[in-house]
C-alpha cells in the first residue's frame, strides 16, 4: 500500500477506464466524474485514473499495478457480449485464476432473458473469475463482480451507477472530503504567491487554483478540500483574510 492508505481514516481508490471507444474519442467518458463525486461523498478518495485499450495484458498490468497501491480499484467497460469485451479474461490473468460461466450469474440473467435467448454470446456476460463475488444489476441483469479489492463494472453509465449503489455497502469508507470554493476576480498569476503561502501554513488542506476568462477578464477559482471540518474552516477564514489584504474582489461558490 502507498503512504496514503496507511492513514486509518483514509480509504483510497483508482479507476481503470477500459475501451477503445474512449481512447478514440468516439465515446465521451461520463463515468469518471460521476464515480469521483460518488466515492468522495462516501469517504473514498479517488487518487488515480487510467484509460486502457481492450487488450487483456494491458488491463491486467494496470489492475495489478494499482491494486497494490490503493484500497480499491474500480474498472468500467469490457464486460459485454462481444469479442472485444475482454475485461473478465484480463481479471483471470491478473489474479491467475480460471474464468467460467457462473451459475449464479446465469440465474440472475434469467430474470431478463428466456432460456432460449441465453445464447453463447449472451452467456459471455455470465463468465466470472473463480473466487469473485457478484455485483447484481437491476437494469440489464448481467452482473459485475468484485475480486480481491477490484470492483469490475459495466461501461454503460446507467448500469455502472446501479452497480456502484449495490457494491457500496460492502466497502470500507473513510471520512468524506469536504470542499469550500471562492471565485476571485484576479488572474492566477496574482493569486499564486499568497495561495502558496497559505498552503504552507495548512499543509493538511488540499488547495487548488483554476483560472477562467469571462468577458475578456481573467479570474481564478480557489478550492480548498479537507476531511477535517475545523481545519477546512480555519484555512477558509485565512483565505478570506488574504483576499481582503490583497484587495481582490471575490465571492463564495457553492461546492458539493
Amino acid at each position: 500500500m502507498n503512504e496514503e492508505t496507511k492513514d486509518p481514516e483514509m480509504v483510497t481508490a483508482a479507476l481503470v477506464v477500459i475501451g477503445e471507444e474512449i481512447l478514440s474519442g468516439r465515446t465521451r467518458d461520463t463515468n469518471t466524474p460521476y464515480i469521483a463525486a460518488y466515492l468522495g461523498k462516501a469517504g473514498i478518495a479517488l487518487r488515480e485514473v487510467r484509460v486502457v485499450p481492450d487488450v487483456e495484458a494491458e488491463i491486467a498490468d494496470a489492475v495489478n499495478a494499482l491494486r497494490e497501491r490503493y484500497s480499491y480499484v474500480f474498472t468500467t467497460g469490457g464486460i459485454g457480449p462481444t469479442h472485444d469485451d475482454v475485461t473478465t479474461d484480463a481479471m483471470g490473468l491478473a489474479f491467475n485464476v480460471p474464468v467460467a460461466v457462473n451459475d449464479e450469474a446465469v440465474e440472475a440473467m434469467r430474470l431478463q432473458y428466456r432460456s432460449e435467448d441465453l445464447t453463447p454470446t449472451r452467456l459471455r456476460m455470465a463468465r466470472i473469475p473463480d473466487g469473485a463475488a457478484l455485483i447484481h444489476n437491476a437494469v440489464s441483469r448481467a452482473p459485475g463482480y468484485m475480486i480481491g479489492n477490484v470492483i469490475v463494472m459495466a461501461g454503460i453509465p446507467s448500469v455502472m451507477q446501479v452497480m456502484l449503489d449495490e457494491i457500496l455497502p460492502r466497502l470500507s469508507k473513510g471520512r468524506p472530503l469536504k470542499a469550500r470554493a471562492v471565485r476571485v476576480n484576479a488572474p492566477e498569476s496574482e493569486v499564486a504567491t499568497p495561495l502558496a503561502a497559505l498552503q504552507a501554513d495548512y499543509a493538511d488542506v488540499q488547495m487548488g487554483s483554476y483560472p477562467f476568462v469571462e468577458h475578456r477578464r481573467y479570474g481564478t477559482y480557489l478550492v480548498l478540500r479537507s476531511v477535517d471540518d475545523q481545519r477546512l474552516a480555519e484555512a477558509f477564514e485565512a483565505l478570506w483574510a488574504i483576499i481582503g489584504k490583497m484587495g481582490f474582489t471575490a465571492s463564495q461558490v457553492e461546492e458539493s
